[in-house]
């Protein structure tokens, strides 16, 4: 279950929330790859049809001068083969899980894509009452790496199958696109970094608050259970890239004792690792 409206982490003058973006059903070899079953299990359990649950949690991130909103789930746009295919089992609810917070769509200051597959970037664009698709945060500024946007408008046969291209109608034309090439300053509180791994444009989020730090680093770490830097996803279309970069990046935010936060996982929002990995706190 998500947590209660109430339920924040706090950095002091920062606080993270999550919403539902819509909770779907994985088969669980595609979220460990060539990592054998029966170690797997142990930490993420299956159904007996191999399936595992998963949260697609879009961030929501106030600091003192912004709300912005880390990635945006599966949207309200799917079809009822789409739905059975990931079997879905909670319907998107970012609207209204921001309207229990006291915020509406026009309050969004900043949307970030981590990248552009369909279960992050789906809640772009919405349908409205009148089913005609529009901006879900129509004033926001998206945060894409410039990379990806590429491979988001000119995809190669793997990448169509997950960059669908109803998620992004209108976007570049609202003039509410912005492009980043690698290291950004997005808030003077929030900073992007290119990863690739995952995808070639796949970013991760830096959250810097008065009072501690968070780093969401999107699908090169989907879940607790990934820390292993040798757990990757069969959804990983450059293995060896996220390796490297769960290596680099591990020790790096482990050293200034940030919160990890995760969008998938089921058993926890946000935990501390040790220099082995293992989780030593956990939120949610």
């Amino acid at each position: 279950m998500l947590p209660e409206a109430t339920e924040q982490l706090s950095l002091g003058d920062i606080t993270i929330s999550w919403l539902c973006g819509g909770n779907f059903e994985l088969d669980g070899g595609t979220m460990y790859g060539a990592v054998p079953k029966v170690l797997w299990q142990e930490r993420y359990p299956a159904d007996r049809d191999n399936y595992i649950r998963m949260l697609n949690a879009p961030l929501l991130v106030q600091t003192p001068d912004a709300n912005v909103i880390i990635d945006t789930g599966l949207g309200n746009k799917l079809t009822g083969r789409q739905r059975r295919i990931f079997r879905v089992y909670r319907d998107w609810s970012l609207v209204e899980d921001l309207e229990r917070r006291g915020l509406n769509r026009d309050d969004i200051d900043v949307v970030i894509l981590t990248h552009g597959d369909f279960d992050h970037a789906g809640g772009v664009v919405m349908r409205n009452d009148a089913e005609e698709a529009e901006l879900t945060f129509p004033r926001a500024d998206h945060v894409i790496q410039e990379l990806e946007w590429h491979d988001i408008t000119h995809p190669n046969s793997r990448a169509a199958h997950t960059y669908w291209p109803d998620n992004f109608t209108g976007l570049e034309s609202s003039g509410k696109l912005r492009l980043v090439e690698g290291e950004t300053e997005v808030t003077s509180r929030i900073r992007v970094r290119l990863t690739g791994g995952h995808t070639r444009g796949h970013q991760l989020v830096e959250i810097q608050g008065s009072e501690g730090c968070a780093v969401h680093l999107g699908d090169v770490l989907p879940t607790h259970t990934h820390t292993n830097p040798l757990w990757i996803m069969a959804y990983d279309n450059f293995p060896l890239e996220i390796i490297a970069q769960k290596e680099r990046l591990l020790p790096r935010y482990r050293e200034q004792n940030c919160w990890f936060t995760f969008y998938h996982d089921t058993h926890m929002k946000a935990c501390r690792l040790d220099d082995r990995g293992r989780v030593t706190e956990q939120f949610g």
